[in-house]
């Protein structure tokens, strides 16, 4: 049996906007939009990032779920991107639409890393790799 993970996707509100901020911060590029433009996917490697519009989430959850808000502390989750110049890249994010979230830190095993919150408020870090 193959197992293997493939994506994670973020529910928002406006999904061309969304994949926009991660396009032009992360120079991903977009793989598709549905003619709906309510389901979206980038090209981020072995593993996509996609984005479904709130309203279709609404509709494949019966349960509902709770949305990220501005208003809101970010959900306990984060999603990585490693740069060999995490400044330069948390500049390009706040100028595209990012909050600040942590400032950059060295951690004790070397490791430069900060915390930025997407137009979404999804949490992101952004760091250099672990060596």
């Amino acid at each position: 049996m193959m197992i293997r993970f493939k994506y994670v996707i973020l529910y928002v509100e406006d999904v061309e906007k969304s994949m926009n901020f991660y396009k032009n911060t992360f120079d991903t590029e977009i793989r598709f939009i549905t003619p709906e433009h309510d389901y979206g996917e980038l090209i981020t490697g072995e593993t996509t990032i996609s984005f479904a519009s709130v309203s279709l989430a609404n509709t494949n959850l019966k349960e509902g779920f709770i949305a990220s808000g501005a208003g809101n502390k970010p959900f306990g989750i984060e999603l990585g991107f490693i740069t060999d110049n995490v400044e330069l890249l948390v500049e390009k994010s706040i100028r595209n639409g990012a909050v600040l979230y942590e400032d950059i830190a060295v951690k004790p095993w070397g490791q430069k890393t900060a915390y930025i919150k997407d137009p979404d408020n999804y949490l992101i870090e952004i760091c250099t790799e672990v060596q």
